[in-house]
């Protein structure tokens, strides 16, 4: 018997053994016999009688297996059976049993004529591995391999690599492993991840660094080509004295080119993989040289944490080491070096961070200042970035303005005493092309500024003339084709400022040249005309003054024009009173023509008061009746309330009744109620007590009993004093009456129950809690119904003799002839009933009264 591990059987072994001449029949076998004997090539007979003689003895089975395969040796299925049925027979056994060699043997005789049959190839290695024979089975897969066609190997090769990866042979595995790659390289990963597990990282590193370069790999796990180079980096920075055939800067620095937007972590590996390999130099040159490059705060704060934890780690290894070996002078000097080294790159952060930012947009004009706050306190390097910021900055790409550099530039020199130095940044800064004349104009502004803070008040007024003055081409303020410099004439601002210098400097015909110039360039706003003619009305020029606000109000149009038309009138009122009252009140027409109604109110109050004042009343009353109208809706109550005051001041509360009248019907109903209030209780007091019950009837068609309890109450009080008995039952007809007809609007119903409610509960849909999806009209109409039930139980019991009917549009005559109308039917009864007050009933008193009842109503059947 061959020992596990030997070679495979030779020629010799593979003979078939001699047939054997002692055969036994059963009297059961006979038919399955004479069937072979009459068929001897039908794989189905052979496979009956198979199946009949499966309860016999292995032998008995085996024997008949051979003589099956002796006749039809070309059978796969015959064969598959066979060589299952062996395996199945030694499965129990100790793989050094004889018999274990017999199954083998019978697998090579079947692989003569099965060669093409990769099942069997399997069974057979899987059996072989099973027995432990390495060498066999290596051989046998190699024999497989050769036997197959290679469209077959993928069903091999699994079962080969799973074989070479179950045994500890590294060097068998790493070339079966090649040789699987030529037949399939986009199993690399899998190829590499053995030789990781195996510790042959120079190869994995060899072959992960051949798959990155492969433009055409795809990884079966889903990898992407970063992910896969970063595992390289990985690798080889963690790894320095194993990956020896790489050259490990240069492949790191590949991958900072080809992914610029993880330059972190690859800057990090390459300083890892020095530091590893005992360069620290190296590493922290190659530390500051990320710190430099790098283009994100992201991998910025990647860099720089890693840095620090280097240097900490720096420190700690020599403390360490000085304790254990004993301090020397040496020693303290290398410690303190390496702290001051790492507190220099503390402190240099937020520096660096503002260079990362800087790099990100070299035109950033805040995050410039923010480095010249950084270098505080060391004039060389602020004057250094002064100079890098204005040299960089691109006024047309630049975030923020970019023309408070230059001041800022100039500020500096300023506040150390070098003004000379300051006059010259600025001058250099009028000659930028600035995106915007803003930009310039402030320039120019700040220059004329440090002028005056060292009264220099000439050369400031100097400064401003110039660049007020004309170009040698002129252009628009907002023509972008066209320099700053060329557009800077027509700049509010720099004429603003040339203004106040004037006004406190100059003279007052140089200063009013300035104010005429700038409204001839068109450029004045309504503060520039108010202040032109403030100016004049100063120094006594009071129809100049006029002119200029004239002047102004041709410029603007409302409602730009507003404060200049108040100004304007406020002062010819005060200056001449009613001297000049045509002139006045042109003014006033010419300001009220096209005035919006937002702005009207003011200057109808000025222009009534100008004719309560100077002109005639009937004027005054005129302004205001036009002011009620002219005004915004939100206004004309306030309108109509100064109308009625002073109508009453000048001619009397009689004649307000008209101005009430019309503001009942302009006003909204709100108002017109409170309007209605107030004159009824005028008319009262005047002791027109049927002008006021007018008022009250005529103001009830708008007072829904239900929500203007007030003025029902207010009319109550009225008849308790001044009417009597049918007034107060007059007026209980009008609130029924009212009260249907609202009942009758479903859509005033619903407003009205939805503000009610809204204001107690706050949405309709609480009326019916937990019902969230009911239909908010049913809720309404529910409501309304209840509504209308109550007011049913409230109204006072009626007559059963007759049925009463409201008729509001009839006329005193048209009920005088229905009522002369007699009823042949009709029945006399004695005395009329009469209705009693709801007020003198209680809620469930029914009035009764007896009455004796007259001989006319029986007739015939009276009693003698």
């Amino acid at each position: 018997m061959p020992e596990i591990g030997d070679a495979a059987p030779t020629e010799a072994k593979l003979k078939p053994r001699p047939e054997r001449t002692d055969l036994f029949f059963e009297e059961e076998d006979l038919q399955y016999e004479e069937e072979i004997l009459r068929n001897p090539f039908s794989v189905k007979c052979w496979f009956r009688y198979i199946e009949f003689k499966q309860s016999a003895s292995q032998a008995v089975l085996n024997l008949l297996y051979e003589r099956a395969l002796k006749e039809l040796p070309g059978s796969y299925k015959l064969w598959y059976h066979y060589l299952k049925a062996r395996r199945a027979q030694v499965k129990r056994r100790c793989v050094t049993d004889p018999a274990y060699e017999d199954v083998n043997n019978c697998h090579e005789r079947a692989l003569v004529f099965m060669h093409k049959m990769p099942r069997l190839w399997l069974d057979y290695c899987q059996f072989l591995m099973e027995q432990g024979r390495i060498t066999r089975t290596r051989r046998t897969f190699d024999r497989a391999l050769r036997a197959l066609p290679i469209t077959q190997h993928s069903r091999i090769w699994p079962l080969y690599l799973r074989f070479v990866r179950s045994h500890p042979l590294p060097e068998t595995a790493v070339r079966v492993y090649r040789r699987f790659l030529k037949l399939s390289p986009e199993s690399a990963e899998e190829y590499i991840e053995y030789l990781r597990s195996i510790d042959r990282l120079d190869e994995a590193a060899q072959r992960l660094a051949t798959v990155v370069n492969d433009e055409r790999f795809v990884s079966k796990e889903g990898k992407s080509n970063y992910q896969l180079w970063h595992e390289l980096c990985d690798l080889i920075s963690q790894n320095p004295d194993k990956v020896q055939s790489l050259n490990v800067g240069a492949i790191i620095r590949g991958g900072l080119t080809r992914f610029t937007d993880q330059l972190g972590k690859l800057w990090c590996s390459l300083a890892d993989y020095y530091i590893r390999s005992g360069h620290f130099e190296k590493a922290r040159d190659v530390y500051e040289e990320a710190i430099q490059t790098v283009m994100t705060v992201r991998d910025f704060t990647q860099v720089f944490d890693s840095y620090a934890q280097f240097e900490e780690s720096m420190i700690a290894a020599k403390m360490e080491t000085t304790s254990e070996l004993g301090r020397e002078e040496e020693d303290d000097v290398d410690l303190e070096l390496r702290l001051a080294r790492f507190e220099q790159l503390i402190s240099r952060r937020p520096l660096l961070l503002n260079s990362v930012l800087l790099r990100q947009n070299p035109h950033h004009v805040h995050e410039w200042h923010k480095r010249v706050t950084l270098h505080q306190g060391r004039p060389r390097e602020v004057i250094n970035t002064y100079t890098e910021a204005v040299q960089t900055v691109d006024p047309f790409k630049a975030t923020g303005k970019p023309h408070t550099l230059w001041v800022a530039f100039a500020k500096f020199y300023e506040d150390n005493g070098q003004l000379d130095d300051a006059r010259t940044i600025l001058e250099k800064a009028t000659k930028v092309n600035f995106k915007q004349v803003e930009d310039l104009a402030s320039v120019w502004c700040e220059y004329g500024e440090m002028e005056l803070r060292h009264d220099n008040y000439d050369q400031a007024l100097r400064l401003l003339r110039k660049a007020t003055a004309l170009p040698a081409r002129r252009a628009e303020y907002f023509d972008g084709s066209e320099p700053v410099q060329n557009r800077v004439y027509k700049s509010l601002k720099v004429w603003s400022m040339l203004a106040d210098l004037e006004e406190s400097l100059g003279t007052f015909q140089s200063t009013k040249a300035v104010y005429e110039r700038i409204l001839d360039l068109r450029i004045a706003t309504p503060q520039i005309v108010i202040n032109y003619a403030m100016f004049l009305e100063e120094h006594s020029y009071f129809e100049e003054s006029f002119k200029a606000y004239e002047r102004g109000i041709s410029l603007f149009k409302w409602p730009n024009v507003s404060d200049i038309w108040s100004t304007y009138l406020t002062k010819f009122i005060a200056r001449y009173g009613g001297r000049k009252l045509e002139r006045a009140r042109d003014l006033f027409e010419q300001a009220l023509d096209g005035c919006p109604p937002k702005y009207a109110k003011t200057l109808y109050l000025l222009y009534a008061q100008l004719e309560e004042e100077w002109g005639l009343a009937r004027h005054a009353m005129a302004v205001y009746e036009r002011a009620t109208c002219a005004v915004e809706p939100s206004q004309q109550h306030e309108m109509f309330n100064i109308y009625i005051k002073r109508a009453a001041e000048i001619y009397g509360v009689t004649h307000t009744r008209s101005i009430y009248q019309k503001a009942i019907e302009v006003l909204s109903d709100e108002h017109a109620r409170e309007m209605c209030l107030r004159f009824a209780d005028m008319e009262c007091k005047l002791g027109e007590i049927d002008r006021a019950r007018a008022i009250y009837s005529f103001c009830s068609q708008i007072c829904d009993p239900r929500t203007t309890g007030t003025f029902w109450q207010t009319w109550k009080d009225f008849e308790i004093r001044h009417g009597n008995e049918d007034t107060i039952r007059e007026m209980l007809r009008i609130r029924r009456s009212v009260q249907a007809t609202y009942n009758t609007q479903v859509n005033f119903m619903a407003s009205q129950m939805l503000k009610v409610y809204s204001n107690a509960t706050g949405t309709v849909s609480d009326l019916a809690p937990g019902q969230s999806g009911m239909d908010d009209m049913k809720l309404l109409e529910h409501r309304a119904e209840q509504l209308a039930a109550e007011a049913e139980r409230d109204q006072p019991p009626r007559s059963q003799g007759k049925i009463l009917f409201v008729r509001s549009d009839a006329s005193r005559a048209e009920l005088a002839e229905l009522a002369q109308q007699a009823n042949p039917e009709e029945i006399e009864i004695g005395e009329e009933e009469e209705e009693e007050e709801e007020e003198g009933l209680q809620p469930n008193e029914v009035p009764l009264e007896q009455q004796s009842v007259p001989a006319t109503v029986f007739g015939s059947l009276k009693e003698d």
